[in-house]
């Protein structure tokens, strides 16, 4: 993965979130990568609990966001008004870093008001998964920080 993909998704993480969570970086050997499948949200049917629809939409909106290189939009979903200053830093970031895909490869895992999703980001150079924390406010998911 470039230097400029890792020091945006970092500093997303540290200006935004707070930390970063779970690491995982490949970086191509020379050979094709093949990007993982999302995992469906589960059906009424599964064992496991329903995903809440809030928190899937907030998490699909950070994928987005990354995706469009929109810091705007990121800012949009935080639990705290984010001050232009951060934005433009973060924007800067994400713009000098280039085309990016991002995309929800699990239902965020909730527990009472708080929530993790995991967000699968692919740079022309290499791919990383990064947990993303989510926290209840009223009726609304949003991310702290």
């Amino acid at each position: 993965m470039t230097r400029k993909v890792i020091l945006v998704l970092t500093s997303l993480v540290a200006i935004l979130v707070g930390a970063v969570v779970g690491l995982l970086l490949v970086a191509p050997g020379g050979r094709q990568q093949t990007a993982p499948t999302p995992t469906p949200v589960p059906s009424p049917t599964s064992s496991a609990p329903p995903a809440d629809s809030a928190a899937v939409g907030v998490a699909q909106a950070i994928a987005d966001a990354i995706t469009e290189g929109d810091s705007l939009k990121f800012g949009l979903i935080t639990c705290d008004r984010q001050n232009t200053g951060e934005l433009q830093k973060l924007q800067q970031k994400w713009d000098a870093a280039g085309t990016v895909s991002a995309f929800v490869i699990r239902p965020p895992l909730v527990t009472g008001d708080r929530a993790t999703v995991t967000i699968h980001v692919e740079g022309a150079d290499g791919e990383k998964e990064t947990e993303f924390p989510l926290q209840k406010k009223g009726e609304k998911w949003c991310v702290p920080g």
